[in-house]
């Protein structure tokens, strides 16, 4: 297509804000599309132009297709960027798009066919050798079918929606007498949140780690990866920290290796091009092919970082039609980053959004620290969409210092107005098996860390209180004193004479007093 001159993000947040930093430094010119209830963000402001799609619900703006088509060609842009969710990973979009002549920033829509479909990217990435769960070879027609292929390979296994992702339309199903109403809702959940209801069915690994691989692919045939990395710290599939290269495969460069080639074959089986992300599931020495998200990620940034890479900048020039300006051989892996992401949720309340006015936010600053969001004083948090207000990303010399970092910068985020997660992430710092990196997909609900949490947070307020009126008693004490001086000066005495010349001595009788009743309330106690 050649050089951009204008690029639509179809998209809101961050990742907006993030499209368009990357335009302006390959000198191309934004346009936001927007919805009612973001017309005053900072994608907004930070675009050269911006029309409203639409009202807040998503379907009718960021998931409308034929308004965002229809306003892309008023704005006469090149191209649009999806971003992450929404419409990033639709065919339906990507083909509207390339039917208009407007360039889709990501893979071609056939890549996409073969890639966002589960069961047929199972069989795709197998032609080029790529390890795969053991599971049906398609779409499962019946529950009938499947309770047999189950019965066969033996439970747990996992239902799947073919076109699903982001955690959902997955059900684990433990024992046979289970499996079929599992089964129809899982389909329900498909035909819901993605508009089919086809399923298939994979053994279940129990407590894998997530090891996902970044890869860029040009159209020149020229394919990289930039490392790995473990997002295993997850609640009910949503992932809640990520970090590269993964703690599990540090010490297995050889095993590191076979992952991060796996990652590109399976990208090279697709015809693959953009930026995109393979992920693994991991155990025992062992990785499985789960899914390939072919779109830029949440998580790219910590790829970023240790490779020192604007890969998002990359997939626009890749985009252009441009060969890749690195080879494998030039990426290398410094240090170690890790993203904490910063919800408007209150983990101790099951962790349900808080939609709000941000009436304060201070972002961390410092050598190593990288924060992307679209927040600021008086930001609005929408109901209708995603609850993430930042990402906290960081990087230092190696794991342990990089948490370290983390720490420093986790207690220097002020966010005031709304309940976040950012008290979530200070204690998974701090929580030994996360440091050691002894953990995987199951840690959190089997460890019951939000709930060792809320106990931990009780007995915390519970101590404070206690101090509070202890520190309360020894100042009524000390009221009493001053008192008792300032009745004493007014009625001409010296405080500094003998207790028997109507001194202060009486005062110290009194503050003997106090200190008696202070050990006998003690001795009840």
């Amino acid at each position: 297509m050649g050089e951009f001159e204008k690029v639509m993000c179809a998209n809101r947040g961050e990742i907006a804000v993030r499209v368009f930093r990357a335009c302006r430094e390959l000198g191309i010119k934004t346009v936001a599309a927007y919805s009612e209830a973001d017309k005053n963000s900072l994608a907004v402001k930070m675009s050269d132009e911006s029309y409203c799609i639409g009202a807040p619900m998503p379907t009718e703006s960021y998931l409308n297709i034929p308004k965002i088509i229809e306003t892309a060609k008023q704005a006469d842009v090149d191209a649009i960027h999806p971003g992450y969710g929404f419409l990033a990973e639709s065919i339906d979009f990507a083909r509207a798009c390339e039917s208009e002549g407007i360039k889709f920033i990501g893979p071609h829509s056939k890549a996409i066919s073969k890639m966002g479909v589960k069961d047929v990217a199972k069989a795709t990435v197998m032609k080029n050798k790529v390890p795969t769960v053991p599971g049906s070879k398609g779409v499962i027609e019946s529950a009938a079918e499947g309770l047999t292929l189950a019965k066969e390979m033996g439970f747990p296994v996992i239902i799947k929606a073919a076109y699903g992702g982001g955690g959902k339309g997955m059900r684990v199903v433990w024992k046979e007498e289970e499996f079929v109403s599992n089964f129809e809702a899982a389909q329900r959940e498909g035909a819901v949140a993605f508009a089919h209801p086809e399923v298939y069915l994979e053994k279940f690994i129990i407590d894998p780690r997530h090891i996902e691989v970044q890869v860029l692919c040009d159209e020149h045939g020229h394919a990289v990866h930039f490392g790995e990395r473990d997002c295993s710290i997850q609640r009910r599939n949503q992932k809640l920290i990520e970090e590269a290269p993964s703690p599990a495969l540090i010490n297995n460069p050889e095993l590191q290796d076979e992952i991060r080639d796996a990652g590109v074959r399976a990208a090279v089986a697709a015809d693959y091009t953009s930026a995109g992300t393979v992920e693994f599931i991991y155990k025992d020495g062992k990785f499985y092919f789960m899914e390939m998200n072919t779109r830029i990620q949440v998580e790219h940034c910590v790829s970023e970082m240790v490779t020192n890479t604007d890969i998002l900048r990359k997939q626009i020039e890749v985009a252009m039609g441009r060969k890749l300006d690195v080879t494998q051989d030039d990426i290398k892996i410094n240090g170690h980053a890790m993203e904490c992401r910063i919800n408007a949720e209150d983990p101790l309340n099951d962790f349900i959004p808080t939609p709000g006015t941000v009436s304060t936010y201070e972002a961390p600053g410092g050598p190593g620290i990288r924060v992307d969001s679209a927040a600021f004083n008086g930001f609005q948090i929408s109901p209708f969409y995603d609850s993430m207000i930042a990402k906290l990303i960081v990087w230092d010399e190696d794991r342990n210092k990089c948490i370290t970092r983390v720490r420093r910068a986790l207690d220097e985020f002020v966010i005031k107005g709304v309940k976040t997660t950012v008290d979530l992430h200070k204690r998974m710092m701090e929580n030994p098996d996360f440091v050691s990196g002894n953990f995987d997909t199951g840690y959190m609900a089997r460890s019951k860390f939000v709930e060792k949490m809320k106990q931990r947070i009780q007995d915390e307020k519970a101590a404070e209180l206690a101090r509070r009126e202890a520190e309360g008693f020894g100042n009524a004490k000390l009221a009493a004193i001053a008192a008792a001086i300032a009745t004493q000066m007014k009625k001409g005495g010296s405080v500094a004479a003998k207790p028997e010349e109507g001194g202060v001595g009486n005062i110290w009788g009194l503050a003997g007093r106090l200190d008696l009743m202070d050990l006998k309330s003690k001795r009840r106690m």
